[in-house]
This record gives C-alpha cells, structure tokens and sequence, in this order.
C-alpha cells in the first residue's frame, strides 16, 4: 500500500503516537508499505507555526529520514487536479493532499472526516 500522511498525522507520529489508530500504526510501520510525506506539509507547519497557531517538532527533516518516510514533490499535474476538484474543504492544503493522493494513487491517512467526500482512498488515523 502507498500511504500520504495528513499534516497532522505526520505530526502524530513524530510527536504523539498515541493518537495514531491501531490500524494507522500497524500500516505506517509495516515495511511493505511506502509512506510518503508531502512537502506541503512542513510548508503548512512553517506558516501555521508563524502565526502561533500549531506546536509541532522543529526537526522534521530528521524525523522524515528517521521514519523512512518519502518525500513527495508537488508536481504540475496535483496543482491541475485543484481546479476540477469540488469545494469540500476550504483549507488549501489539505485540498493539495487530497490531489496529490488522487493522482497518484495514495491512500490518505488522515482524521479530517471532510476529505472523505473526495473520491479518495483513506484510513482513519485517529
């Protein structure tokens, strides 16, 4: 399975892993699967951060290495998919998530429940 890890899910696992579901768990640890992290989000943390409005660790570089984690580029043919996308979800980047899963065949771990009215494959990560 190919795993992209919502915002927040990324910052579970690095930072508070009892949140994560016992099925969110078993598959971001599990070795047959790739877990990618987007770099929309570090961008999101960064800007979140800037406005007091997320904690989350300041090593993320390294807890992406540490993790195993692959980082996923936001390529021309994600920001194309936005446009066509319906108006679920105003937050601009988890609608770049979103994208990014449906075109690349990704299965979402996120709580967000909106993002499940994408036709987009998710696994609950709370």
């Amino acid at each position: 399975m190919k795993l992209l890890l919502d915002t927040h899910t990324m910052i579970w696992v690095f930072a508070e892993p009892r949140l994560l579901s016992s099925q969110a768990k078993d598959a971001i640890s599990d070795e047959d699967n790739d877990v990618f992290v987007s770099v929309i989000s570090p961008w999101e943390i960064a800007i979140k951060r800037s406005k007091k409005r997320l904690h989350a660790p300041e090593n993320l570089d390294e807890a992406v290495i540490a993790h195993q984690f692959r980082l996923l580029p936001v390529q021309l043919r994600h920001a194309k998919a936005i446009g066509s996308m319906p108006h679920h979800h105003a937050d601009p980047f988890d609608r770049m998530l979103v994208a990014q899963a449906m075109i690349d065949g990704l299965t979402l771990v996120t709580s967000d429940r909106t993002l499940r009215r994408y036709p987009v494959a998710t696994l609950p990560a709370s």
